[in-house]
């Protein structure tokens, strides 16, 4: 089991960055799959980006393609999304996903394929 704790939200201007982190419990973190996800006022929970267990494969949606990176460092149990050039359609509370397993290189992008969530991150974007 892993528990998952998201930090770095804010409010921040149109164009500004903000990178969030996802820190896991557990000493099995490097076997899991991790996922960004977030839910914009209103809107349904919806995929940001994912990352194998392996770093060997990652996505993103097209809504933030170019302007958004994910990463993990399996030393520190650590899950970080940099997020540049953000808008205000970028604001939403972000959570962060842990799911078991998984193929080497494809990710997994649908919520229903992750265990494990954090509380999540608010991050506000105004102009």
């Amino acid at each position: 089991q892993v528990q998952l704790a998201e930090s770095g939200g804010g409010s921040v201007q149109v164009g500004e960055s903000l990178t969030l982190s996802c820190v896991a419990s557990g000493r099995t973190f490097n076997t899991y799959a991790i996922a960004w996800f977030r839910q914009r006022p209103g809107k349904a929970r919806e995929f940001v980006a994912a990352i194998t267990w392996s770093g060997g494969g990652i996505d993103y949606a097209d809504s933030v393609k170019g302007r958004f990176a994910i990463s993990r460092d399996n030393t520190k149990n650590l899950s970080a999304l940099q997020m540049k050039n953000l808008k205000p359609e970028d604001t939403a509370v972000y959570y962060c996903a842990a799911a078991r397993g998984g193929s080497y290189y494809n990710t997994k992008q649908r919520d229903y394929e992750y265990d494990y969530w954090g509380q999540g991150t608010q991050v506000t974007v105004s102009s």
